[in-house]
């Protein structure tokens, strides 16, 4: 009897486990999800090379944009730390170039391991019998 009830108590146990690592999951789901299309849904082999001819000025124009219209929706000094606080904007900057240099650590990633994605022409064939027919008779 007593095994029965200990098999009891680490089922429970393990119930509970499921649980909180599902709320877990879920509380954490969009940036999981976000670095996950970064590591996997994006050919950084060609991304590299826009961000090198210039690309990277969007990007940080966007990145500096977001904090800004980030740090008018939810204004608010950050605290988190313990021992500074910071200001609004700087925390809200701070924390978008978190995620883009994630997000730039994911590219590297997916270099280092070689986990590039097939590329997928969207492009539809051209076929000889419309070619023809395209110069009229």
């Amino acid at each position: 009897m007593e095994i029965l009830n200990t098999l009891g108590q680490l089922l429970g146990l393990l119930l509970h486990l499921l649980a909180e690592v599902g709320q877990l999951a879920l509380g954490w789901s969009l940036l999981i999800a976000w670095l996950a299309w970064w590591t996997w849904g994006v050919n950084w082999s060609k991304t590299w090379e826009v961000l090198a001819q210039g690309g990277w000025a969007p990007l940080t124009l966007i990145a500096v944009l977001g904090a800004l219209v980030w740090s008018q929706l939810a204004p608010g000094e950050c605290r988190c730390l313990g021992f500074v606080t910071i200001l609004n904007f700087w925390w809200q900057l701070g924390a978008v170039a978190l995620l883009v240099a994630l997000t730039l650590f994911c590219g590297w990633l997916q270099d280092y391991f070689g986990w590039a994605p097939a590329d997928v022409n969207l492009e539809p064939p051209l076929s000889e019998a419309s070619h023809e027919h395209a110069h009229g008779h």
